[in-house]
């Protein structure tokens, strides 16, 4: 049997689930972060497979969604984009550090993982944290200040008269730059990493991601079964459930 359990880490609402029998023990912890306009709630079935397997698994709430939401709608939120991305990895953590010292994470064995905006944010995760042993990107982008000029764009373009002072862009540009894994690859240090991208996903577009994998091949030769990247035709911006299977396959080989 699975538990399910709604915890807090100081201000951060997650889902805490684990196996029965296994609620006390060091575990190998895997951390798993929704998407945009999402909620932690959403990728249960991940959390459950992976429970199953052996893992303890931790969904936490982005801040603006789910019930950190306070009323925002989605337009109001779209505004915040990167800050949400910098608040979560700062808040991995928080929450990393919080079950390590309670011994109920093997500070070892620490795998993160996400969709859509938490792909990105594992992503960039991979530039601050050396304690992310291994990590699956569903849908997420390395390219942090290349993506975010292209929200730009498309924002001006959707609202002409949306003004958007050129000196605040530059800073949220500069800002970002520490969290952009494409320019600099070397953080990767050969850790195992795997992403699952649709070729017809119109959110985060499929050929930067897969340009990115291209150029970090020849870091992975000595070890080339530390790099996947899946690719299918036919996906949107919608995991397959191809997609859920291979993420569970991939932590447990390469953290269990």
């Amino acid at each position: 049997m699975i538990e399910i359990r709604k915890e807090q880490v100081n201000d951060i609402p997650l889902l805490h689930v684990v196996r029965n029998g296994n609620e006390e023990q060091m575990l190998p912890l895997i951390i798993f972060v929704h998407g945009f306009t999402s909620a932690k709630e959403h990728n249960l079935h991940f959390a459950y497979l992976l429970a199953d397997k052996g893992f303890r698994v931790l969904l936490p709430e982005a801040m603006f969604h789910g019930e950190r939401n306070n009323g925002r709608n989605d337009d109001t939120i779209m505004y915040h984009f990167w800050d949400i991305v910098m608040n979560t990895i700062s808040e991995l953590e928080e929450i990393k550090a919080d079950f390590v010292r309670r011994r109920l994470a093997d500070s070892e064995k620490i795998g993160l993982a996400g969709t859509s905006m938490g792909g990105i944010i594992t992503l960039g995760a991979l530039t601050q944290y050396e304690w992310v042993k291994t990590a699956v990107s569903l849908m997420g982008s390395p390219h942090y200040v290349a993506f975010a000029k292209a929200q730009i764009d498309q924002l001006k373009k959707s609202n002409p008269s949306l003004s958007l002072p050129e000196e605040e862009l530059e800073k949220m540009y500069e800002g970002l730059k520490k969290y952009d894994l494409s320019n600099q690859p070397e953080k990767l240090r050969g850790r195992p990493i795997m992403f699952w991208h649709g070729k017809k996903d119109p959110v985060v577009p499929f050929q930067p991601t897969y340009n990115f994998y291209q150029n970090i091949k020849t870091d992975y030769e000595k070890n080339p079964f530390n790099l996947k990247f899946i690719v299918e035709n036919e996906a949107d911006h919608k995991v397959s459930r191809e997609g859920l299977l291979q993420t569970v396959d991939w932590f447990e080989k390469h953290l269990l």
